[in-house]
């Protein structure tokens, strides 16, 4: 079949690529805010930073082994098919069937593999080596979201037709609960357990120094997520209305039931919570975004609300220090919204599922496609844990992976970056230093 270029669904696609890539300034915002002020600067560059790295990458190698031929096993696509995009046509495009060309096709899941790595910054806030944590990016896109994002979303790798869920049924990851915040979330916990605690934590406190930061940031996902969520859809229709809509449902729901949560459990209802609970919504709504109704979306919302408001305490409790909660948001919401899919499942008023795919048991599709679900996270979290491991590992023993406990303590915005980003607080720190 011919190439038949639609411009619509291609300016949506355009406009959906732009949309996701302002997310991961946003991130930078939304987890700047919550660092104290003399980690700003750094916290914000690893976002930066990770756009500057695995854009690169994507372009040259990243595309090609997430979506080029199948090497065998379905474990990694052929990185050498579209090298560099060279000898690309119209004719391979992921989106051909929405008669999107095929670079827009590489543009838009650029960005998805872009803030998928700048998420598992904030596991490892105030304490990394910023040439380190460059190295680990280009490590981790190749070696870790590559080959899941190929198994989930290629057609032809471990999760495809003929791989590991044969026998269950088509897995449902509509824009990245598995290939985006699972795997991010467990990467980060890998990480945090790795290079250690910072110091003071669980003794002294450790409070956002911008709170109006954090809530723009959580602003700006929000309005980038419509792309994220909708944008999955490839085309501007009925599909992409649906995931759009569910988007906002079940995010206001995640707010309001972190809030309610907060309310409950501490007597006060904060903007901090607000911000969290946005982005618990957008993680759990994800997977499903195009799959459930609008009392799946409400359901998913609220349960993610409650949830990742709990989780987000578990790092006192369990002693690992996940600065700013990307295992208590992304992975506990990425798990919630991927495993609920099985329960919530349908084909009707819009929604989509791909061949294969099993309504949820609550609309009469029985406990085969719950089943999937669990299959596919459990999977995902194991390898991307292990592969994240070894990564940390190799570095933290070879070219490091923490500043020094002088630089953690005098400000690391300072110690890595030669700058701060408060006048008055880069003035206390030069004195302090001149006096030691």
């Amino acid at each position: 079949m011919e190439f038949v270029l639609d411009t619509g669904n291609t300016a949506w696609m355009l406009m959906s690529s732009a949309l996701v890539l302002l997310m991961t300034p946003g991130l930078a915002f939304f987890y700047g805010g919550m660092v104290r002020a003399k980690a700003v600067l750094n916290m914000m560059m690893m976002s930066f930073g990770a756009m500057g790295v695995v854009g690169l990458i994507w372009v040259l190698w990243g595309y090609s082994g997430a979506f080029g031929s199948d090497l065998g096993g379905g474990i990694i696509g052929n990185p050498l098919d579209f090298f560099g995009l060279a000898g690309m046509t119209d004719d391979q495009s992921l989106m051909f069937a929405a008669g999107v060309p095929a670079l827009v096709a590489v543009a838009f899941q650029a960005t998805f593999a872009i803030i998928t790595v700048a998420l598992i910054s904030g596991a490892i806030a105030d304490r990394t080596k910023f040439s380190s944590w460059l190295v680990f990016v280009a490590i981790w896109v190749t070696a870790v979201y590559v080959p899941v994002a190929h198994w989930v979303w290629s057609g032809v790798g471990l999760f495809g037709p003929t791989g590991i869920t044969e026998g269950l049924s088509t897995p449902i990851d509509f824009a990245g609960g598995t290939v985006v915040h699972i795997n991010a979330g467990i990467a980060g916990l890998a990480l945090a357990l790795i290079i250690g605690k910072r110091k003071g934590f669980g003794k002294e406190a450790m409070r956002p120094h911008n709170l109006p930061f954090v809530m723009l940031g959580a602003a700006i996902l929000w309005f980038g997520w419509f792309g994220f969520n909708a944008g999955s859809e490839f085309a501007a229709d009925a599909v992409a209305g649906r995931a759009w809509l569910n988007t906002m449902v079940a995010t206001c729901v995640a707010m309001l039931t972190w809030l309610l949560t907060e309310k409950v459990r501490d007597g006060k209802a904060t903007s901090l919570g607000a911000a969290s609970g946005v982005v618990a919504g957008l993680v759990a709504i994800t997977p499903a975004a195009a799959a459930v109704d609008t009392f799946g979306a409400i359901a998913l919302g609220g349960v993610a609300g409650v949830l990742c408001a709990l989780a987000v305490g578990l790092k006192y409790k369990y002693g690992y220090d996940d600065s700013l909660d990307v295992v208590g948001v992304h992975l506990v919401g990425g798990l919630t919204g991927t495993i609920l899919i099985g329960l919530f499942a349908t084909d009707q008023n819009s929604t989509f599922l791909p061949d294969g795919a099993q309504l949820g048991l609550f609309y009469g599709g029985g406990l085969t496609q719950l089943a999937t679900q669990v299959v596919v996270a459990v999977a995902v979290m194991v390898f991307s844990f292990v592969a994240t491991s070894v990564i940390a590992l190799i570095l933290k023993s070879t070219i490091g992976l923490r500043i020094s406990e002088g630089e953690e303590v005098g400000g690391i915005d300072l110690a890595t970056h030669g700058e701060t980003a408060y006048e008055a607080l880069g003035a206390r720190m030069t004195t302090t230093e001149v006096k030691a």
